[in-house]
């Protein structure tokens, strides 16, 4: 199968030096990508700005924005049978980008933001389409949302406040989220193995 593999964080700028971000380090989805191309299958990996190097065999794009790893997305989709969406894209960005530093005298108290466009949201075309939800507490219920309304085969929820589950770490303790409604609470463990699960279920949803 061909899989579309998006990782790491956006970065939507205010002015030359400074940005909106998140701590995504892109860990889980590099897993997901190395898990994928380990099982015989070709991949693509779309990622923000991270300090990992590339899998083994894989493809990479790297991208900066949400709109950046939008237009990605859309350009290698077509071609695509599953796309997993592991990326922590911003929710928002600045309306407006200086090309250059501002200076404080400069800048308002008030940033007036713009809501990004929802990548899963965006694009059609993959058979299969997995999500994530990383969230600050009990992440079922977010989950079985995203994975109703974005029309997912599985959305993977973390509590990114949990010991060992958070961002940069090198394990993970995930809930699985089926539009069935079924719930499969799964134990630490590292995010090799949970994407090792990821790519097992899509190989049987294939």
């Amino acid at each position: 199968m061909r899989f579309v593999v998006t990782a790491g964080p956006t970065r939507e700028y205010i002015d030359a030096v400074r940005f909106l971000s998140n701590p995504s380090t892109g860990r889980m989805g590099f897993a997901v990508a190395r898990a994928a191309r380990a099982a015989g299958h070709d991949v693509t990996l779309i990622a923000g700005p991270v300090s990992l190097k590339t899998p083994p065999g894989v493809t990479r794009i790297d991208v900066v924005s949400a709109r950046d790893m939008l237009n990605a997305v859309r350009t290698v989709i077509a071609r695509a049978d599953v796309l997993v969406m592991t990326a922590a894209v911003a929710d928002w960005r600045p309306a407006c980008c200086a090309t250059r530093k501002l200076k404080k005298s400069e800048m308002s108290d008030t940033l007036h933001l713009v809501r990004n466009p929802d990548i899963l949201k965006s694009v059609r075309g993959p058979r299969v389409r997995v999500g994530f939800a990383a969230e600050t507490g009990a992440p079922a219920a977010e989950a079985a949302r995203k994975c109703r309304e974005k029309g997912l085969d599985l959305v993977v929820g973390n509590d990114v406040t949990e010991p060992g589950s958070g961002f940069g770490t090198d394990t993970n303790r995930v809930t699985f989220v089926t539009p069935d409604g079924k719930v499969q609470r799964l134990p630490l463990m590292s995010k090799l193995a949970v994407a090792r699960r990821i790519v097992s279920f899509v190989a049987r949803r294939r």
